[in-house]
């Protein structure tokens, strides 16, 4: 038997070989990482590129559709938060769908997606898709085998559609190998602050690391296609992915610079009106916790 990654690629791929690989990924033991100030100057020039695809999507009313899937905790939020932190919300727009209601799960299965695709100028970031079908429904049951075989047929048609229509689709596969994900688990488990991103589903899906990596190899077969390709992008360290993906995605689009005019702050009028402002007293203010957290309640008084 073949023996493979943990989302199902051979290890002879991943130099697979060598001793310090790991079981599963064949992935080197330790990997040199981008030093701190590297990564932050990296990631403010492409976020800046970032901003630069947004201008130009709102001036030729370009539609981008960014399709974001993998293992949980592989790094798909953090990359999107770190794409849109400059990004205006009116053009760059997150689709983050919950469980379907009883009446969307009567309808046309891809229905509830169409409805977040963007319009002329918009950009629109899936964390999660239509893709949800070949993965957690395939492997936890929660479609049946008919309904799973008919969305391997349409999504190639599907993003077709979508593509002849004009819209600009890229499809990002997070990889993340099992030692690294059950790493990330047992950190949320006492992070106050990440400990909603740990759920039931997540646990089960450790004890399915196979089947999902099953599910994931016989999506691709299905639905990477050359109109609509997957891109995987290596997520063991988190700042190697994001800068990866982004530089990548940038790569993909044939933005331009958008000539703007230059703003010029005006100098402030000359105070004629006589307006005095009210006394303070007549305004509820909120608590100056920032005093009282050092110790001085008349700091900004």
């Amino acid at each position: 038997m073949t023996k493979t990654s943990g989302d199902g690629i051979p290890a002879a791929q991943h130099n697979g070989s060598k001793k310090s690989a790991t079981k599963r990924t064949g992935k080197p033991a330790r990997q040199r990482r981008i030093a701190n100030d590297v990564y932050e100057a990296e990631l403010f020039r492409l976020q800046s590129e970032l901003v630069k695809v947004q201008q130009w999507a709102r001036a030729t009313g370009a539609r981008i559709v960014v399709i974001f899937e993998g293992r949980d905790a592989a790094g798909k939020g953090g990359t999107i938060k770190r794409i849109t932190e400059y990004l205006s919300p009116r053009v760059a727009r997150i689709a983050a769908l919950p469980t379907p209601t009883e009446r969307e799960r009567t309808q046309w299965y891809y229905q509830r997606y169409i409805e977040h695709l963007p319009a002329a100028g918009e950009i629109v970031l899936f964390d999660r898709s239509w893709y949800n079908r070949a993965g957690v429904e395939r492997v936890m049951g929660f479609c049946t085998p008919q309904e799973y075989a008919q969305f391997m047929r349409q999504t190639p048609i599907f993003e077709q559609m979508l593509v002849e229509d004009g819209i600009l689709l890229r499809k990002y596969w997070f990889s993340v190998s099992d030692d690294e994900q059950l790493k990330r688990f047992r950190s949320r488990m006492g992070d106050p602050v990440r400990q909603w991103k740990l759920s039931p589903m997540d646990l089960e899906s450790i004890h399915r690391w196979e089947d999902y990596s099953r599910a994931k190899d016989e999506m691709l077969v299905h639905t990477d296609v050359p109109s609509s390709p997957w891109y995987v992008v290596e997520s063991d360290v988190k700042k190697h992915a994001r800068l990866n993906m982004i530089s990548h995605l940038l790569s993909t689009i044939p933005y331009t610079d958008v000539p703007h005019e230059k703003v010029v702050l005006p100098d402030r009028p000359a105070a004629s009106s006589g307006y005095v402002r009210p006394p303070r007293e007549l305004s509820t203010y909120v608590t100056d916790h920032v005093a009282e957290l050092m110790g001085d309640p008349e700091l900004y008084r």
